[in-house]
């Protein structure tokens, strides 16, 4: 009786034996070329490949998160690449602390992560809906992305990595001045935010972004791109809702600014 020829079977979380023999399975191959779509936009991606450390600052629905994952995906993908790995830090809110949910840091954090999982099915060509499904958990399981909450970061070393702190406005001095410190060897850092969007009730807190943005200023090694009302592509109706609480777009955009005083 002919022998049956063997065929790669889905393994682990739906890569195949063949795929696991790579170093990074999931690689540049699979992402798609994603272009810059307004001046905000084209400045970060210009930023990030003069190797800049980042803070994408302002409105919603601009993008900042989005585009700066995708950079970074690409280049810690990229065998040639000081960075091989991607952390993505946030703070849980609005507690702060995980607290008592059943379960390890994976499982209490797993709604925290879901904007990602959905953002990273929009920079990959991928060949059925169940391997989008598992994209995310693929990116993970090959060591491309970890998701750490502020609860979890204080005594490590980050090194060959990219760090991607998002909604910073959610984390006040100590904890913001605490992430710049991981930051090791052949690692950059990229935060991603809006101090209108904060969750933080404490006065105190809620000032934090504005103090550490007075310093992230004056820094050299740092760009800041601040993005407004017009840079807004997530929809019509997010960008009206913004214009018209505000009374210009101006105002609306200067309102995001940290104070310089």
């Amino acid at each position: 009786m002919p022998r049956k020829k063997k065929t790669d079977q889905p393994i682990g979380v739906g890569l195949t034996s063949k795929q696991m023999k790579r170093k990074k399975p999931i690689n540049t191959d699979m992402m798609r070329d994603i272009e810059p779509l307004t001046e905000n936009q084209k400045l970060l991606f210009e930023s990030y490949k003069n190797r800049k450390n980042l803070v994408a600052y302002g409105a919603a629905g601009t993008g900042k998160t989005f585009i700066t994952l995708y950079n970074a995906l690409r280049e810690a993908l990229d065998p040639t690449s000081p960075h091989d790995k991607i952390y993505i830090v946030r703070s849980l809110v609005a507690t702060r602390e995980i607290g008592f949910l059943p379960g390890d840091h994976d499982d209490k954090s797993f709604l925290y992560q879901i904007p990602y999982k959905n953002m990273v099915k929009y920079m990959f060509e991928m060949p059925s809906d169940a391997d989008f499904q598992m994209l995310y958990g693929n990116l993970k399981a090959q060591d491309t992305i970890d998701f750490w909450s502020t609860s979890f970061i204080r005594g490590t070393t980050l090194d060959r990595a990219i760090i991607i702190v998002d909604e910073f406005q959610n984390l006040n001095y100590h904890e913001l001045d605490s992430i710049m410190t991981r930051v090791g060897t052949d690692t950059k850092i990229m935060f991603c935010g809006d101090a209108t969007q904060t969750d933080l009730i404490k006065q105190n807190e809620r000032n934090g972004i504005h103090d550490f943005m007075r310093i992230l200023r004056v820094m050299p090694s740092l760009n800041i791109i601040e993005f407004g009302v017009e840079d807004i592509v997530r929809s019509g109706l997010c960008k009206d809702c913004l214009l018209y609480t505000s009374p210009s777009p101006r105002d609306a955009t200067l309102s995001r600014m940290p104070s310089s005083a």
